[in-house]
């Protein structure tokens, strides 16, 4: 692991925030990857095939992606609050929303097609 980066040491109460909201990130990605498995092995088939595994691989893909960037994203705050600069931004939060709503949105049409 790399050496902390320069700058003055946060409140501990900051640091520990952005250590639960890193735990949060990774909770996230687990629940998908547990919704993935759950879909390919629980749920039965649709009338389209192959639904199910679309679906499976698009919850799996997303918690992929949420637990890669979850740890790097921790990185970028913690050095932001060690230099004194604002926190950067994150386009996780939108990606995230927007494969929910997707996965959703295909769920409800493989659902009511049925």
């Amino acid at each position: 692991m790399a050496a902390e980066p320069p700058g003055t040491e946060p409140d501990y109460r900051f640091t520990l925030a952005n250590e639960r909201t890193f735990l949060a990130w990774i909770r996230t990605a687990l629940g998908l990857l547990a919704a993935g498995v759950a879909v390919r092995q629980l749920v039965p088939a649709f009338a389209v095939p192959g639904a199910t595994t679309v679906l499976a691989l698009a919850c799996t893909t997303l918690a992929a992606v949420v637990a890669a960037t979850s740890f790097p994203r921790w990185r970028r705050v913690q050095r932001a609050m060690r230099a004194g600069t604002p926190l950067p931004h994150s386009r996780m939060v939108g990606v995230l929303a927007a494969g929910v709503l997707l996965m959703a949105l295909l769920a409800a049409v493989l659902v009511i097609t049925g």
